[in-house]
């Protein structure tokens, strides 16, 4: 069958997907990959057939712009409690949802996107959950879909908290179904709530940790890959000590002005422990430090499936990678939480006993190191890890997931024009 992956051009997003794609290419399926121009080396890159369309997007820069002006967005989609979900409280901070991840994201992409797809036609399109293009074009096709989850499942549950408010208070309003309507409507497909969530969703959130949806899941072992990869010499052979991960994502430097939480103060404070800090940070922020410590190593990139399995602690953003990389190698995990799913995520790894977390307004340099002491020193923390892990193992991977799919894809493909 063909296989078409898409996702707005955000390396992170895309990065989960790639050992998937690798396996329906080696199962004998035909394997694409569209995104925005911006995305197309790291695609190529991991070796996978790119497909640019549209123009590139300008969130980064909007976000920024919003941050300046102090015009940020402040609505949680990870929020549950009841009172804060009715329907005065969530209609605005949901249709800004919609503005910024449908309108500035997606809307450069759609119908080059949904033009190469009645052109290729593929059997199944696979999307990050953000790129809502794909589900349009693969509606638009008759293609079945799928979402691929890099995070918690917050936009499917804030969905259906949305449709709930919304008919509590008799409402027509519904930002999201609106928006996408109008463009599949362009291309003479009605709108379909499946467009929202896919036919199904391939996710490889630990069970113990996914949120209880009811929808159509395929569980998916976590395989790390961070891109064009070399291990560095000082890899080769075990710390002497024990080793300390920081690393804080892409995305802050990339995409905004720099890092949420203050890296000086947290070296600082652990520059007398007897550890190795690895920090991984660009240059400009190696630069933008006044003092290293002897017991820290600053790198500016360094593959986290590489550094994982010698570190006895990882100190992270709470991002999709780190996070996973950190669960697949046993390792517990200080989250400083900053946006999205990383603050509710660090609450349910904290509840399974494999980490702790500190939301990133807190995360000073003495509350780091207290958390980090913990962590070294609480064998709890280790023996939680390992538990996840070996429920991780346990979940089918790639190669495995193949005939789950290529059924799904049968049952689903041509449902969506009628």
């Amino acid at each position: 069958m063909r296989v078409l992956f898409t996702s707005y051009a955000e390396k992170s997003h895309f990065l989960g997907m790639v050992p998937l794609a690798w396996a329906l290419r080696n199962a004998g399926h035909e394997v694409r990959v569209a995104s925005q121009p911006e995305l197309t080396d790291v695609i190529t890159g991991a070796g996978l057939t790119a497909v640019p369309v549209g123009k590139n997007h300008g969130l980064g820069r909007l976000l920024q712009l919003a941050k300046d002006t102090g015009q940020e967005k402040d609505f949680d989609m990870a929020e549950d409690r009841p009172e804060m979900l009715t329907w005065q409280q969530i209609k605005t901070g949901y249709q800004g949802h919609v503005l910024w991840w449908c309108r500035v994201v997606n809307d450069p992409m759609i119908a080059e996107l949904t033009e190469y797809c009645r052109q290729w036609e593929p059997d199944l399109v696979i999307w990050e959950p953000l790129t809502y293009a794909g589900s349009i074009a693969a509606k638009a096709c008759g293609a079945a879909h799928a979402r691929f989850m890099w995070g918690l499942d917050l936009t499917a549950r804030m969905r259906g908290h949305y449709l709930r408010a919304r008919q509590e208070a008799g409402v027509a309003t519904d930002a999201l179904g609106q928006w996408m309507g109008v463009h599949s409507r362009g291309f003479g497909v009605p709108f379909s709530e499946d467009m929202t969530t896919g036919h199904f969703t391939i996710d490889y959130t630990p069970g113990s940790l996914r949120l209880d949806l009811p929808l159509t899941y395929v569980p998916l072992r976590y395989i790390p890959y961070n891109g064009v990869a070399v291990v560095p010499p000082w890899l080769h052979v075990p710390p002497a000590k024990p080793r300390v991960c920081l690393t804080l994502g892409t995305s802050a430097t990339e995409r905004l002005d720099g890092y949420s939480v203050p890296v000086q103060d947290i070296l600082t404070s652990l520059a007398d422990l007897d550890i190795e800090v690895v920090a991984t940070l660009p240059e400009k922020q190696q630069a933008e430090l006044s003092h290293v410590p002897d017991n820290v190593r600053l790198v500016s990139f360094v593959p986290l499936h590489v550094l994982a399995p010698t570190c006895s602690v990882m100190i992270h953003h709470g991002g999709g990678g780190s996070f996973s990389t950190s669960v697949v190698n046993a390792v517990p995990q200080l989250i400083l939480a900053d946006m999205f799913d990383a603050p509710l995520k660090g609450e349910l790894l904290a509840q399974q006993g494999a980490g702790l977390t500190l939301h990133s307004s807190q995360a000073t340099g003495p509350r780091v190191r207290e958390h980090l002491l913990r962590l070294l020193n609480e064998p709890s923390f280790t023996q939680a890890a390992q538990r996840l892990r070996q429920e991780t193992l346990a979940t089918p991977g790639p190669n495995q997931i193949v005939p789950e799919l290529e059924r799904l894809t049968a049952e689903h493909r041509g449902r969506a024009v009628s």
